[in-house]
């Protein structure tokens, strides 16, 4: 008796496999999104500005975009439909509050969560049309992995969602769909204005496309509205930024380095390099050396370059066949180790600047009925306006008109002689919330007049370090413990 023939797999069979397969970039995006997302309970002051702007009625936050974080509009009006949408839902209503919980914080992340998943999904569909399915799914889940991109996927800021639209923006163009990629882009500009970065690193591939031109063209005017808006708001937004520094062009060293690492000789496909080099080194490059003359280079803006590191890492490892060469495993198993650590330090307080809930704690803490508050410089207001129970309990004493008043982050405040008059007349016991010691400080006349007269007038009772800031405690004389 013949043995019967072995049983034939049908296309069908690779097909649905492959559907499976593309599930996990996406996926694995989503469970490292979602892992740690409270992050030990704490908020970085950027995240702290998000929450209390995303709360505010909506005809006060229009108002404020008219002053200022106009290129971060889109985003808030977002978040202010999100939280409103939760506030509607049953049980929701302590999550979409305005003082922050642990399911607020979640909700905070979230769409940053969900756009990392969109944007490691479109990753992968980039990587397989340019190198093939597995190219694809390697460099969907690379992307995943990369401890930055973990790190924005954790915060309530616009920087993944702009990563996402950006992704998708370059698999639209591969596909010619010239309409959709000019909306899609557009989207990613009006969430961020150096999403439009992307458009000289799409030109080395589609420059010589009508459909292409049309579409940039179209983008470029209906960002100048908002580019114009931002122009002039730009001294308020980004006056604290200095020229990029040496870790800034070691940085992108690094990523060059790897770059031509990744994409020499013949083993990456061509056309993939001519997508994934430009998208990697123009956006950051440009806007480093545009920083040169006026300061505007923050890694986090141009977030998205990373796919062009994840296409080349995907498409190196995809090129690996049969396991034969083990020496880039064996690399990307010596990489996996620090990146794991780097994963787990990620999703603590530890890992970003500050706490502005570990602030606001600490000044509860401390906090006496009429004591006053002073903060030194006025922007870390915002380490207390997202958390309004403690700070409606303490006197502002610098303030002269509050944020929603004067349609602004932080308020504004009294002029200098009005301040020393309050300190000097009106507050036996100030809490003082200043920047951890070694920082600059400011030297506007009105920060000056702080730090003198809490000298001149006043014993200084304590002062204690918490994350990114110092809370000192200052009285009269002999009004110390």
């Amino acid at each position: 008796m013949e043995a019967a023939p072995p049983a034939r797999k049908h296309p069908e069979d690779d097909i649905r496999t492959a559907a499976r397969l593309r599930r996990l970039p996406p996926l694995l995006a989503l469970l490292l999104g979602l892992w740690g997302a409270g992050r030990g309970g704490s908020m970085w002051r950027d995240e702290s500005v998000t929450w209390q702007v995303a709360h505010r009625p909506l005809g006060g936050l229009v108002e404020l975009l008219g002053q200022v974080d106009a290129v971060h509009g889109l985003y808030y009006l977002l978040l202010h439909g999100v939280f409103l949408a939760a506030d509607a839902l049953p049980g929701t209503g302590a999550a979409a509050g305005p003082d922050p919980s642990p399911a607020g914080l979640w909700l905070l992340r979230l769409p940053s969560v969900a756009a990392t998943a969109l944007a490691a999904a479109g990753v992968a569909a980039v990587g397989r049309r340019l190198a093939g399915e597995r190219a694809g799914l390697l460099a969907g889940a690379v992307y995943a992995v990369l401890p930055p991109v973990q790190m924005y996927a954790q915060e309530g800021r616009s920087y993944a969602l702009v990563a996402a639209a950006v992704v998708w923006a370059t698999y639209l163009m591969l596909r010619e769909r010239w309409a959709a990629y000019a909306v899609v882009l557009l989207l990613g500009c009006w969430l961020h204005p150096f999403a439009v970065l992307a458009l000289p690193a799409h030109a080395v591939t589609a420059r010589r496309s009508p459909g292409w031109r049309r579409s940039a063209a179209a983008v470029v005017v209906l960002l100048l509205p908002l580019a114009r808006l931002g122009a002039r708001q730009v001294e308020q937004q980004l006056g604290w930024l200095g020229r990029p520094g040496w870790a800034d062009w070691a940085a992108y060293a690094v990523v060059a380095a790897a770059m031509w690492l990744l994409t020499r000789g013949k083993a990456v496909p061509r056309e993939l390099v001519r997508v994934a080099v430009p998208l990697a080194l123009l956006p950051p490059g440009l806007l480093i050396a545009v920083s040169l003359v006026h300061p505007l280079y923050v890694d986090r803006y141009v977030l998205y370059a990373l796919t062009g590191l994840a296409l080349a890492a995907g498409a190196r490892l995809a090129a690996v066949h049969r396991w034969r060469a083990a020496v880039p495993w064996l690399l990307v198993a010596a990489v996996l180790v620090p990146f794991g650590w780097w994963s787990v330090w990620l999703r603590t307080p530890e890992s970003r600047k500050d706490d502005a809930l570990a602030v606001a704690a600490a000044v509860r803490e401390r906090a006496r009925p009429g004591d006053a508050v002073l903060f030194l410089p006025a922007r870390r207001r915002e380490w207390l306006l997202s958390s309004p129970a403690v700070y409606r309990g303490l006197w502002d004493l610098a303030l002269d008109r509050s944020p929603a008043a004067s349609a602004s982050l932080w308020g504004t405040e009294l002029p200098s002689a009005g301040i020393r008059a309050r300190l000097v007349d009106d507050a036996p016991r100030v809490i003082a919330l200043m920047d951890p010691a070694g920082q600059p400080l400011d030297p506007y006349p009105r920060e000056a007049v702080k730090r003198q007269t809490l000298v001149s007038h006043y014993d200084l009772c304590s002062v204690d370090p918490v994350h990114g800031a110092r809370i000192a405690v200052w009285a009269r004389s002999g009004g110390c413990p």
